[in-house]
């Protein structure tokens, strides 16, 4: 039976969180008040639309909710996204995830909680940004950084640039010179695609690697790459929004951080907050006030204004003055691939950490593995177990023997972290992390299950 999904909400978070569920096997309603996004989603996705307040009870009478496995308010109205979700949840819907903006529903003093309106996830968009801005400060030259295994496991993205000394070599020659070097190379994005590598791939300029390997390997595997990891001490953030005001109040402690904000009203009561940080009342762009605050001495720029024209000139211009690691948010999701090119350090959106976190809770509900899916990269990791009784061990394979569209990144056995190699024998038991295509998930149960 097919699951049913109603989404409430289709901006950016919504409409390409409908996209991606449209293509496996959902029934899935989408409610908007908006006609034009509604017809955005009739002219390209497979979906029951209604045009209406999602936050109706004479909309969501239309639907039969006792046969909603998922309901999903995802506007940019906190207070529509909690009515519809008590609404919802009093009408029979059997899980319900809700995006909110306001985090001080998240506090242990709070009078209002999600759980009061039946709710059984909150994304917080804002809070999954900052956290995916501070990873990469931590670990600068990359471009992304995902976390497993607790913490233990990382999968880096690095851009290779032309001086980087894996130009030209293909993955299996840069395993077998760097031995002292645990790492396996999971994905690939070259020309805007992704793919998983295999043994004969060779490097290319502005290809962004993948690499995956324990924390502690991390700076030589960026050094391998020629990118090697610095040290920040001086950040600057451009915009005093939701994720400039988180990011301050995490970083400020760690390092000496300035906030930009042109809003004088604005930056005059965000100062009182953040006493611990240095709140600048200036236009960001102004090239003169950005020379006579030092920018070149500047070791991270976060661009994070609403604005994603602003933040995009904002960031070329402060590149051109030598900061040496800049971080772009942007809200329109697809222009990420495209931005990836032009010379900032890293891209990313709150929108595509919200349309990663739901798409994750919904799967790992769904499927036997625990399946993480990372939309921007196209990219699925699965955390599954050797059986015993699998094709693989039954057939003898060895490790270099793998489909190409699969990788092993990660083996944990017996408490220990194993990063696998040519000679890496698999053994019943193994958990294994591995990463493919989506249409590759059936395979892999197939040959390990």
């Amino acid at each position: 039976m097919d699951i049913k999904i109603v989404v409430i909400g289709v901006g950016e978070v919504g409409y390409n969180l409908t996209k991606t569920l449209s293509k496996e096997n959902y029934d899935i309603t989408v409610i908007d008040i908006s006609s034009a996004k509604c017809q955005r989603i009739k002219n390209s996705i497979d979906a029951r639309v209604i045009i209406g307040d999602g936050a109706s009870q004479r909309v969501l009478q239309q639907i039969d909710m006792p046969q909603v496995d998922y309901l999903l308010a995802l506007t940019r109205i906190d207070e529509v996204n909690l009515v519809a979700a008590k609404s919802a949840y009093e009408m029979g819907a059997k899980k319900i995830i809700c995006r909110l903006r306001n985090t001080e529903y998240s506090h242990r003093s709070a009078i209002i909680t999600p759980d009061q309106f039946g709710i059984d996830h909150v994304v917080y968009p804002e809070r999954a940004a900052q956290k995916d801005i501070e990873n990469l400060i931590r670990q600068t030259s990359a471009v992304d950084l995902q976390e497993f295994k607790n913490g233990k496991i990382n999968m880096v993205g690095i851009q290779l640039d032309h001086s980087s000394p894996l130009i030209g070599r293909n993955v299996k020659n840069i395993e077998l010179s760097n031995p002292y070097i645990p790492h396996k190379l999971a994905l690939i994005i070259r020309d805007y695609e992704s793919f998983i590598p295999h043994n004969n791939t060779s490097y290319k300029k502005d290809d962004i690697a993948y690499f995956i390997g324990k924390v502690k390997d991390m700076p030589e595997i960026q050094r391998m790459a020629g990118k090697p990891a610095f040290k920040v001490k001086n950040v600057m953030i451009l915009g005093a929004g939701k994720i400039g005001r988180l990011l301050a109040k995490s970083l400020q402690t760690d390092y000496n951080v300035r906030i930009i904000e042109k809003n004088h009203d604005k930056a005059k009561e965000i100062g009182k907050k953040l006493t611990d940080s240095l709140i600048l009342d200036a236009d960001g762009l102004e090239i003169d006030f950005l020379t006579s605050e030092n920018i070149q001495q500047t070791d991270c720029f976060i661009a994070a204004t609403e604005s994603e024209q602003t933040n995009i000139l904002a960031s070329l211009l402060v590149k051109h003055y030598g900061v040496k690691q800049v971080i772009l948010h942007i809200n329109t999701t697809n222009y990420i691939r495209a931005i990836r090119r032009i010379g900032v350090d890293a891209v990313l959106s709150k929108n595509i950490s919200a349309v990663n976190e739901v798409l994750n809770l919904i799967r790992s509900d769904q499927q036997d593995l625990p399946v993480s899916r990372f939309e921007d990269i196209d990219v699925d990791v699965l955390e599954l177990s050797v059986n015993p009784e699998c094709k693989f061990l039954k057939k003898r394979y060895n490790i270099d023997q793998l489909p190409e569209d699969l990788c092993v990144g990660s083996i944990s056995r017996n408490g220990q972290i194993i990063i696998p190699n040519p000679h890496t024998e698999l053994l019943p038991g193994d958990e294994l992390l591995l990463m493919c295509k989506e249409e590759s998930i059936t395979k892999a149960e197939n040959l390990f299950q």
